[in-house]
C-alpha cells in the first residue's frame, strides 16, 4: 500500500477537510459553543443531501422514472433518522451551558435556515413570508422564489396519479402552484381506490407510502427540534425573535400530504 501522496489526490483532498473543518469558529471561548456549530452543520449538510434527493425524485416522476424516484425518497427517509438522531447529541447542552454563548448569537437562528425552508417548499408548504429572510442574499432567495413558484413533489405525484389513468380534477392538475395544496375530497377518494386496491396500483400505492414515510420522518424531526429547543431555553423567544417552542408546536398541526392521511381512516 503507498503511504506517500505526494502530487496525489489523498482522503482529505478530496473531501476539501481543510475547508469542511475550518467552518467551525466559535464566537466565545465557551467548551460547548463547539458542540452547538457542529450539529448545525450537520443538520445543514443533510439537509443539502435531501434537496439533492428530492429534486432527484421530483425530476424522475415527471420523467415517468418512478423507481428511482422511489429510491431517492426511502434514501430522504434514512437520511432524517440522522437528522433526528442529531438533536439527542445537541440535548446534552444544559440550559446553563447554552446561557454562557447564547448572546454570541445575536440575531442568528435555525429558522432562518433557507435550506430547511427550501425543503419545506419542496415538500409543500407556501408562505411567502417565509422568504422574506432570504431577501438580502440574492442567489438563495431567487432559488427558494423559483421553487415556491414551482410544482411540489406532492404536484408531482399527482401527476403521476393523473398518467396512470386515474381521473384526477383538472383543478388539481392546473393551480396556483404558490399556494399551499388544499385538501381535495375527489383526491381522497383516488387515494382510496389505490389503497383498496394495491396490486392493481402497485407503484402509486408504493408512492403513496414512500410519502408517507418522509412526512412521518419530518414530523418526529419537527417534535424532537420542539422538545430540544423546550429543553434547553423554556419557553423563552428563539434568538431570532420568534415565539420558540410555541412557533415550533404549530409546525406539529400543519402537513403535506393531507388525504394520504385521512385515507387511513376510511379503508
Amino acid at each position: 500500500m503507498a503511504l506517500d501522496f505526494k502530487g496525489r489526490m489523498a482522503y482529505g483532498d478530496y473531501l476539501k477537510l481543510d475547508r469542511l473543518l475550518s467552518a467551525q469558529v466559535p464566537l466565545s471561548d465557551k467548551q460547548d459553543e463547539k458542540l452547538f456549530i457542529i450539529v448545525h452543520h450537520v443538520q445543514e449538510l443533510w439537509l443539502s443531501l435531501i434537496i439533492h434527493e428530492l429534486e432527484f425524485a421530483m425530476q424522475n416522476m415527471r420523467d415517468g422514472k418512478a423507481g428511482l424516484a422511489f429510491k431517492a425518497l426511502a434514501r430522504i427517509s434514512r437520511i432524517q433518522e440522522q437528522l433526528i438522531s442529531a438533536w439527542d447529541v445537541l440535548s446534552t447542552l444544559t440550559p446553563s451551558d447554552y446561557l454562557t454563548f447564547r448572546d454570541t448569537l445575536g440575531q442568528a437562528s435555525g429558522f432562518q435556515s433557507y435550506q430547511y425552508r427550501l425543503v419545506e417548499i419542496l415538500l409543500g408548504a407556501k408562505d411567502e413570508r417565509m422568504l422574506a429572510p432570504h431577501r438580502h442574499t440574492p442567489q438563495v432567495y431567487a432559488r427558494l422564489e423559483a421553487a415556491f413558484r414551482g410544482p411540489s413533489i406532492y404536484d408531482e405525484a399527482i401527476a403521476l396519479v393523473q398518467r396512470s389513468g386515474l381521473d384526477v380534477p383538472d383543478s388539481l392538475l392546473n393551480r396556483d402552484f404558490s399556494k399551499t395544496h388544499s385538501y381535495s375530497d375527489a383526491l381522497h377518494d383516488i387515494w382510496l381506490q389505490v389503497y383498496r386496491e394495491p396490486e392493481r396500483y402497485f407503484e402509486l400505492y408504493e408512492l403513496a407510502e414512500e410519502l408517507v414515510d418522509v412526512e412521518d420522518h419530518f414530523q418526529q424531526w419537527r417534535f424532537r427540534h420542539m422538545k430540544t429547543v423546550e429543553r434547553i431555553i423554556g419557553h423563552k423567544k428563539g434568538t431570532g425573535g420568534s415565539s420558540g417552542v410555541g412557533y415550533l408546536k404549530t409546525a406539529l398541526d400543519r402537513t403535506f400530504f393531507p388525504e394520504l392521511w385521512a385515507v387511513r381512516t376510511d379503508l
